[in-house]
């Protein structure tokens, strides 16, 4: 395989600057110059974008940025010796060894093996202080090389007993494999034994390093404490399941993560301790006692039995999550699932308007039904096919508010709240209360289902809970209040909006075009830019030739949506010293990206000079969605941008939106650049080149 580090990826005792996005930018330069990756911008995005979710500085003056990123084109480690040290959040201070980990998002499982076995050697002091004393790169890359190796050497300390070496699989304290682990345990593991015994599960997002970096440190804090633990590593190297056996003889349970753990359901009962993945490097100990301590406690924390929903909720407590944030996770989860349903729908439906013409919609039952290639109807091949086309897009379409609500249920209550919340859904279209009632089905669907979960009830019937009872139950209570209660109001306020919406004209139409272009703008596919995207294919399906409102708004989103890539294409094109290198080349990939509506074109440069490309963007975006409810532009497809053109109604206007959008946010961006220069600029420069 290619190595992984080479002499002209370690910079020595060098000022790489005074904060972690500094070291991060220059470090992906590295890689970038190195010939490992497409462009700077995207890999600094991505590694300081996993950075800002949680620190990577871990106890002994050590930092781990990393990240996977489609910039990488192989695995790389880039590696500095900082002086003066940089704060990289770790609690013992400020750090001077610096392990820069860029995977390509397909990277292989064994290069994922070896940059996880990287990590974990970086919590042996033998290995860190051979790094720090290092006089050379060459000695560096030798060292480096050596771990990923598993050559003994002088500065490798032993792994701890029983550790796995491989990035993998479980790990124990105890030296033992996990079947002896059990060994004389009875089957319910309730067989008399000495120590107590526990089980781990680590997780973190990217899945590279504090995964397994945490699981070392637990093993070896147990070890020491005496304690048999074993850890199940979810990572992106593989994961190998505990065995139920050692499950089941555990006494208590860790799940040091920072995402939700696959297959919880299989420590159902045990008393729990859950905290974010790097606590487990920072603190294996105390996670240690404070899992001994549960086990003792007949009135600890234990993992549900159902839904995990409960432990999910602990979890934000413990992160300080008040109820708006929980509501508007489940919304974005829902609304998530929701759009693949809607874009394939949509443009399906377009490709039917453009081979059966406008009236398909009148006709397309009865030719789907009634026709086939050896029985074509009035107007031949083409009509026959846009029938089909438009009945699977419209067949799609129809899931949109049962998706909606479905997978909102799912994010409150897990796999148990996408039935009743499903059904929710479909009894809201039905009674005509669209995505509004949607929302409120799958929310009562989801919490009543959440709350049944938590029932205790008997061991014969906990089988029966998540497949027969929660289903049965939160479908008859969110579904029936529906029908009985909610549904007529709700179709009520979802007609009067739509009314509101189709008698929209003149000021009051540019008004919330404005107010569209700014949220399309503002966090280039975050979540305001996703509430503003479903508000208009939700309304989607409720376009007609007398009511043409709902395309108008849906060709104002798309419209702002293109504005911020475009925009940052054309201001490379207007002052190329302004951007560097890196960014020119992205400019040049967002005129494809912007043409076919991804805002996400616009992330690169809107990462690393915030404060000037987004209030640039929403300008441009404001005054492309004011045009377009202006001059009644409308579209019938939700996605595409200009490669849907069939689907727009008014294409002249539509491009003349556009345009002039991007040309005012790109004079904009290009102006702040010129006389509103930040002060970190002055930082980044003062940075040293590389020796």
């Amino acid at each position: 395989m290619t190595q992984l580090i080479t002499t002209e990826l370690v910079e020595l005792d060098q000022n790489l600057g005074n904060a972690p996005e500094a070291v991060i930018r220059h470090l992906a330069s590295k890689v970038a110059a190195a010939g490992r990756a497409t462009e700077v911008e995207g890999l600094f995005a991505d590694a300081y974008a996993r950075e800002q979710k949680t620190a990577t500085g871990i106890p002994g003056g050590i930092a781990i940025p990393h990240c996977r990123s489609a910039a990488v084109t192989e695995p790389t480690l880039a590696m500095a010796r900082l002086n003066p040290k940089v704060d990289f959040g770790a609690k013992d201070g400020p750090a001077d060894l610096i392990f820069f980990i860029a995977a390509p998002d397909g990277a292989d499982q064994e290069h994922l093996k070896l940059l996880s076995k990287l990590a974990r050697s970086l919590i042996k002091k033998d290995f860190t202080a051979a790094l720090r004393n290092a006089s050379s790169r060459e000695e560096i890359v030798e060292l480096v090389d050596g771990a990923l190796a598993d050559k003994p050497a002088a500065h490798a300390a032993a792994a701890p007993a029983g550790a796995a070496a491989s990035a993998g699989g479980t790990l124990n304290s105890s030296g033992q494999s996990g079947a002896s682990a059990v060994a004389g345990a009875g089957s319910d593991g309730s067989a008399a034994r000495g120590p107590k015994r526990l089980v781990a599960v680590t997780a973190c997002p990217t899945g590279i390093a504090h995964t397994y970096m945490a699981a070392d440190s637990l093993v070896a804090a147990a070890q020491e404490a005496g304690v048999d633990l074993q850890v199940e590593t979810q990572g992106s190297s593989g994961a190998k399941p505990l065995d139920p056996a050692v499950i089941a003889a555990a006494d208590a349970v860790i799940f040091a993560v920072d995402v939700d753990v696959r297959g919880k359901e299989r420590f159902a009962g045990k008393p729990v301790i859950n905290a974010p993945v790097k606590r487990g490097i920072d603190e294996p100990a105390k996670m240690v006692q404070e899992a001994l301590a549960a086990a003792d406690n007949p009135h600890a924390r234990r993992v549900p039995h159902f839904g995990a929903e409960e432990q999910a909720e602990h979890d934000a407590e413990e992160k300080g999550e008040h109820i708006g944030q929980k509501l508007k996770r489940a919304l974005l989860t829902g609304v998530s699932y929701m759009i693949p349903f809607v874009a394939g729908g949509g443009l399906l439906i377009a490709l039917g308007f453009l081979l059966g013409g406008y009236d398909i919609t009148e006709v397309a039952d009865k030719v789907v039904v009634e026709n086939n290639f050896g029985n074509l109807p009035e107007g031949g091949l083409t009509t026959y096919l846009g029938a089909v086309l438009f009945k699977i897009g419209a067949l799609s379409m129809g899931f949109l508010v049962p998706a909606l609500a479905g997978y909102i249920a799912y994010a409150i209550a897990d796999r148990p709240g996408i039935a009743p919340g499903f059904v929710a859904g479909a009894v809201s279209g039905f009674m005509g209360a669209g995505f509004l009632g949607g929302i409120v089905g799958g929310l009562l669907a989801g919490y009543m289902a959440h709350l049944i979960g938590t029932w205790q009830v008997p061991r014969w019937l906990r089988g029966l809970m998540p497949v027969v009872i929660i289903p049965l139950l939160a479908s008859i209570f969110a579904s029936g209040l529906m029908f009985l209660v909610l549904g007529g109001p709700i179709a009520g306020l979802t007609l009067a909006l739509n009314g509101w919406l189709s008698g929209m004209t003149g000021a009051s139409a540019v008004v919330l075009g404005i107010i569209l272009g700014l949220m399309m703008c503002f966090d280039l596919g975050g979540p305001v830019n996703k509430v503003a995207y479903a508000f208009a294919v939700a309304g989607l399906s409720a376009g007609s030739a007398d009511n043409q409102a709902p395309w108008q708004i849906m060709a104002t989103v798309m419209a702002a949506g293109m504005v911020p890539p475009l925009a940052m294409a054309l201001a490379t094109v207007l002052d190329k010293k302004l951007f560097s290198l890196a960014e020119r080349e992205n400019g040049k990939a967002a005129w494809l990206l912007g043409a076919s509506f991804i805002s996400e074109g616009a992330i690169p440069f809107a990462a690393a000079d915030p404060l000037r490309v987004i209030p640039a963007s929403m300008v441009g975006g404001a005054l492309t969605g004011a045009l377009c409810m202006a001059f009644n532009v409308t579209s019938q497809a939700p996605h595409g941008g200009l490669f849907v053109f069939f689907a727009i109604g008014n294409l002249l206007m539509f491009v003349i939106s556009i345009i002039a959008g991007t040309i005012v946010s790109a004079l904009a961006v290009v102006a702040l650049k010129r006389w509103a220069a930040p002060k970190s600029a002055a930082t980044v420069e003062t940075v040293p080149a590389t020796v």
